[in-house]
């Protein structure tokens, strides 16, 4: 008998492919659609137990027996200790007089539902991480990350001129992705650096510098070779915001923000979407990233640029600067942000 495999067709790799894609579909549609289910089954528990206690003296003897019972009705499933009958219980509490609140939470794991319960206060702040875990699919730990690094205030607080130069449709989602300052504490620098030390060393960790920008970026490039006139002009870094769809030039600067740095950026921006930008793809948008700012001076910088810009900082090391809450935009300002940027 022979051991030969018969001939395929040429198509057959492509077709193998695109049968696996649409099983990989399926999984994670399956996967959301269980978590979907299990979130919802927390809730409404919580939501029991809020009801029936109300009026009423009992409390931890009653779940705590509640929980023993339905670990012996349901032997194998997870999910039923006290403890955690408790969290269903803090959630629902948390979120049902919220509207919007409450068929979000369906939309990510409880895991995560539970870290941002349990590490943030105001029902905004809950809204915007559990939003972003939804968009971006972070996992666990980085959602910690991003708690730890007070993304929430540094993307509402982002300094940039896209009100005056984009569109409606693209405003909340560009905002959402710049940041008004970046944490790179994944990098081996020490706070004196050069500009080339500080390129290399975030090309040498992509991947970890594109989930720090907010992960929906693609790089495409450093020192990106522009060419005007015959005279060469060097982008620092060239990344692509799938989102958006559009190329994103990013210029590092290790000291304070200069008014000229708007111009270079401007004149950058144009070259690339006259030479660069494909057909279909939006407006390119420039990042100027600077060891320090002082806000009033890049305000004015910013005020009659026609390309869209955004100034941020960035730091090598972790701190948590508190004082940014009483700088945040008013409620109703926030809650517009998070809605348009879906």
């Amino acid at each position: 008998m022979s051991n030969t495999k018969p001939s395929l067709p040429e198509e057959y790799i492509s077709l193998l492919a695109e049968v696996k894609e649409r099983v990989r579909t399926a999984q994670y549609a399956a996967l959301r659609a269980v978590n979907k289910e299990l979130v919802g089954l927390y809730w409404d528990i919580g939501g029991m137990i809020v009801k029936r206690q109300e009026g009423k003296s009992w409390g931890k003897a009653v779940v705590e027996r509640l929980a023993a019972d339905l670990q012996v009705d349901f032997p194998g499933v997870g999910g039923f200790s006290a403890s955690n009958l408790w969290r269903m219980k803090s959630l629902f509490e948390a979120y049902v007089s919220f509207e919007k609140l409450a068929p979000l939470v369906r939309e990510i794991a409880w895991s995560h539902n539970l870290i941002i319960l349990e590490r943030c206060t105001d029902p905004l702040e809950r809204e915007f991480y559990i939003r972003m875990t939804r968009k971006f699919g972070w996992a666990k730990n980085v959602l910690i990350h991003q708690i730890e690094n007070q993304t929430y205030e540094k993307t509402l607080l982002g300094q940039t001129n896209f009100d005056k130069v984009l569109t409606p449709a693209l405003r909340a989602q560009a905002k959402l992705a710049v940041k008004d300052e970046y944490t790179f504490d994944f990098l081996d620098l020490g706070e004196e650096h050069s500009e080339r030390e500080l390129e290399r060393a975030l090309i040498a960790r992509i991947e970890t510098f594109l989930r720090a920008m907010g992960g929906r970026f693609a790089f495409i490039g450093s020192q990106y070779r522009l060419e005007v006139e015959d005279k060469e002009y060097f982008i620092d870094l060239l990344l692509y915001h799938r989102r958006l769809r559009c190329l994103v030039a990013v210029e590092l600067k290790i000291g304070e923000f200069q008014p000229e740095f708007v111009g270079k950026m401007q004149f950058y921006l144009t070259a690339l979407d006259r030479q660069v930008r494909e057909k279909g793809e939006q407006p390119s948008i420039g990042i100027i990233l600077c060891k320090e700012k002082k806000r009033t001076i890049v305000e004015y910088a910013l005020h009659s640029a026609k390309k869209p810009i955004g100034v941020a900082t960035y730091q090598v090391v972790k701190r948590l600067p508190k004082e940014l809450k009483g700088q945040l935009p008013s409620p109703a300002e926030i809650a517009k942000l998070l809605e348009d940027g879906e």
